[in-house]
Formats: C-alpha cells, sequence, structure tokens
C-alpha cells in the first residue's frame, strides 16, 4: 500500500470523525460507547493542536485518509509535561498495511524533537496487533490494569506500555524551552 504521511488539518476532520466512529462502534481500543459529532472531534483537534501536540494524517495517493495519530498530554499537572501520550487510528482498509507503524514511527521522531522524554501508550482491550505495534518500535509493557472497562458485552483490561525519548529521564529537562512552557506552576 503507497501512502504518504503529513499534518493533519481540519479539512481531514469529516474523515477523522467517520475513522473513530468505527473503532468506537467496532472495536476497543476507545472505551468511549457513544462516537463523538464531528463538532466534538474538531474541538478535541484544535486542542491538541493548541499546545503544539503533533497530529499526523496518513493518506493513500487518491488522497482517502487512511489514518492519524496524534500526541497529547497523558495528565495536565506541570509534572507530566514531559510525557505524552500516543493515540493512533487507522481506517478498517489500512489495518496490517503498516500505516499504523509509519504514523507511530513519525510521531516518535516529532515528539523526540520536540523535547518530549517519555510516550507511553495507553492500550484499550490490550488489543494484540496495537501491542505488538508498539513492541516493535521499542515500546515496553509497565503494566495490565484488570477489568478497566466494559463494552462489547465483556470486561477489557487497558495495558500500558512505555518508550523514553531523546535522553530520556538521563538528564534534566529544560523547562525554558517546550514542553516546558506547557504548564505553569
Amino acid at each position: 500500500m503507497t501512502f504518504r504521511l503529513r499534518d493533519a488539518t481540519e479539512a481531514d476532520l469529516p474523515a477523522i470523525t467517520e475513522i473513530y466512529r468505527d473503532s468506537v462502534l467496532n472495536g476497543i481500543a476507545s472505551y468511549e460507547i457513544i462516537p463523538p459529532d464531528q463538532a466534538e472531534m474538531t474541538s478535541r483537534y484544535e486542542a491538541i493542536r493548541a499546545r503544539a501536540y503533533p497530529y499526523i494524517a496518513a493518506e493513500d495517493e487518491e488522497g482517502t485518509l487512511l489514518g492519524y495519530a496524534y500526541a497529547s498530554a497523558f495528565r495536565t499537572r506541570p509534572a507530566y509535561r514531559w510525557l505524552v501520550e500516543d493515540s493512533i487510528y487507522l481506517a478498517p482498509a489500512a489495518r496490517g498495511r503498516g500505516v499504523g507503524k509509519a504514523l507511530l514511527r513519525e510521531l516518535l521522531a516529532r515528539c523526540t524533537a520536540l523535547g518530549f522524554r517519555q510516550m507511553v501508550a495507553v492500550i484499550g482491550g490490550a488489543s494484540p496487533a496495537s501491542v505488538a505495534l508498539h513492541q516493535s518500535l521499542g515500546f515496553e509493557l509497565t503494566g495490565t490494569l484488570k477489568g478497566t472497562g466494559f463494552k462489547h458485552g465483556r470486561w477489557l483490561d487497558t495495558v500500558m506500555m512505555q518508550i523514553a525519548l531523546g535522553e530520556g529521564t538521563t538528564t534534566s529537562p529544560d523547562p525554558a524551552v517546550y514542553p516546558g512552557t506547557l504548564f505553569t506552576e
């Protein structure tokens, strides 16, 4: 499958909304039960971009959106500002074709370049495909939260995975530069 990665734009929001809708209705990655509408997805997109987090789209040769990925705050308390959480969602036809891996690899590179020190994956439903994807790029399993979600008539576990970015914890970050300026104490 041939595709290219680029920054997501507001013009992508109808397709992003539909991809996420499918994941909410048919998947276990998101613990949402009712898919948000485009207005809500626009609000979420704007909140992520307002903090200068990366938001990436993958599209095929015809310009059809195949998937998207973004980084966002794991928590909003100031001490967490060096940590980002990744999110990746793919159209059904793009799954298992390397799109997710390319999106995650690009997200890792961009977050490292921005100065983040850790990335965490919070994997709903302990999805084997998502766990394998993250492991393939160096994430390590840090824990499993049992029975954290109930969806599609069953209890689901949540897997936590993590990877160090850049210098990780080997040096102190500079609070005067991004992402140090994200939240004030």
